[in-house]
């Protein structure tokens, strides 16, 4: 696809410019960590079922395939004189700050409009939170686009100085996790901000208010000082830019599936599975350390906050061992002899983390202790370190995923010779798709074995031992130079 003309500078920006508009993944993962982590128990919390509550998680995967390629697409042809990048990365931030609002005041909002308190399902809320949701996930997809682009234009052709931003932008998308992962697991946040804690809104709902409180002050301020100190120079566009539209960017990325090769077919199914498998836990882990081991139920009591707090502990030691995992990458990858060996062998690590989620919990139930008045107390220690623990382990296997099918998209690209956005863009649609599957199918599959977070846990760890056979039995091997020209790089979504 052509582009806007453009007259890059011919030698690479300042190295504080990278810093600063990489530094704004930060913001964007911040929010993304609260999502994970806070959001699943919330809609519980407003009155939707759990079995339910997966399909709110649909507009992750459906704006990442459409509003990514889009906001993309029309960047390159920007000609505003605020620059290509810049307009998209401020509106996105913008509508980020709109959409947190309306989620984490959805409960007073409702109550406002008439929803009842003595009611468990609270719809007018509900209403509110969809809709600020869909607004949020369709805001950061707008963001982070742009941000890679802003990087490359940047770097002014330099490959060297294109991996080093890319590198800064995944280092800095690990401390928006962890710091989004911190502020989720500590359950008085709120007295920070004692307003948050309304006749609507009681605990768990005002900490969420306060995370995103830092979430919009942390997004503004690195965006606003990286928009203000790092600068864009205005294109002209060319004048067949002004026939074409967005759907052009559809139309090329479906007709590049007719000329795939085979091991782009096998690279996709591979992505695929391993997507199914990794989904349900990403959705619903926090929710499982409240229900299945600390035996909390929504909105009774306080055992269940302290287990989403608990979780929420979790995923921060996952993203501690992710960014740690991540830098090792390449260097075991080679150690093996071939890329697929690694992928492969954490698949089924993958596959037995999943499945020992099953053992934690029937630990759980049968060592559960009660107070004197016979109400329930917080797991013993070893229970939640046993849990703690399968979240760490599994910053490995995440490791991987993030890496190693992005850099094989690339090597088969190079030799089959297409082109390296668009096989990307092709292998998007074997994460997004499988998604949007397990949006739609885990809570009724849940809800067919009795309902809770197991059954979905125990079908993705089936699907990940069958995705390692995959890879070892079907996925060609890159050869010797391959494995040494390409390395595996950190890529998030």
């Amino acid at each position: 696809m052509e582009v806007a003309s453009v007259n890059p500078s011919t030698s690479p920006a300042p190295a504080i410019k990278f810093v600063l508009v990489a530094s704004i993944a930060a913001g964007v993962q911040f929010g993304w960590a609260l999502q994970l982590s806070l959001l699943t128990p919330y809609v519980q919390l407003l009155g939707i079922p759990h079995i339910w509550s997966a399909f709110i998680w649909l507009c992750g995967p459906v704006s990442g395939l459409l509003v990514q390629p889009i906001v993309g697409y029309y960047s390159d042809r920007c000609t505003n004189s605020f620059g290509r990048r810049r307009p998209f990365i401020a509106s996105g931030a913008a509508l980020v700050a709109v959409a947190i609002v309306l989620i984490g005041f959805a409960a007073d909002l409702g109550y406002m409009a008439g929803d009842s308190l003595a009611k468990p399902s609270k719809p007018r809320a509900v209403a509110i939170f969809v809709v600020g949701f869909w607004i949020l996930d369709v805001a950061n997809n707008m963001l982070q686009g742009p941000c890679r682009a802003f990087l490359a234009d940047l770097s002014a052709g330099n490959a060297r100085k294109m991996a080093a931003a890319n590198a800064l932008y995944s280092f800095f998308m690990a401390v928006g996790n962890v710091l989004g992962y911190a502020a989720g697991s500590y359950p008085k946040l709120y007295k920070v901000f004692p307003f948050t804690r309304t006749t609507a809104c009681e605990v768990y709902c005002a900490n969420l208010k306060s995370c995103f409180f830092i979430s919009i002050f942390l997004l503004l301020t690195l965006t606003i000082t990286a928009l203000t100190l790092v600068s864009e120079t205005a294109i002209s566009a060319k004048p067949e830019d002004s026939k074409k539209g967005g759907i052009q960017v559809f139309v090329e990325l479906f007709s590049a599936l007719k000329k795939l090769p085979k091991s782009m077919w096998i690279l996709m199914l591979a992505t695929a599975l391993n997507w199914i498998a990794w989904f349900p836990f990403l959705l619903f882990d926090t929710d499982w350390m409240g229900k299945e081991v600390y035996g909390g139920n929504v909105g009774e009591g306080r055992l269940y906050d302290l287990g989403v707090s608990a979780g929420a502990l979790g995923l921060m030691l996952n993203s501690v061992v992710l960014g740690l995992a991540s830098l090792g990458v390449q260097f075991f990858a080679r150690g093996f002899g071939k890329i697929k060996k690694l992928w492969g062998g954490v698949s089924f690590l993958l596959a037995v983390c999943l499945a020992l989620t099953v053992l934690v919990t029937k630990v759980a139930e049968a060592h559960r202790q009660h107070a004197a008045d016979g109400s329930l107390l917080p797991p013993k220690a070893g229970v939640k370190a046993g849990a703690l623990a399968l979240f760490a382990v599994l910053g490995i296997p995440l490791s991987v995923t993030f890496s190693i099918p992005f850099a094989l998209a690339s090597i088969f690209s190079s030799s089959s010779g297409s082109g390296q956005g668009l096989s990307l863009g092709v292998l998007n649609l074997a994460i997004v798709v499988p998604q949007m599957f397990v949006s739609v199918t885990s809570g009724p599959w849940d809800a067919l074995f009795g309902g809770g977070n197991l059954p979905a846990f125990v079908g993705g760890a089936v699907v990940a031992a069958v995705g390692g056979v995959v890879v070892l039995a079907m996925l060609p091997s890159p050869d010797s130079k391959d494995q040494s020209n390409n390395g595996c790089s950190s890529n998030n979504n």
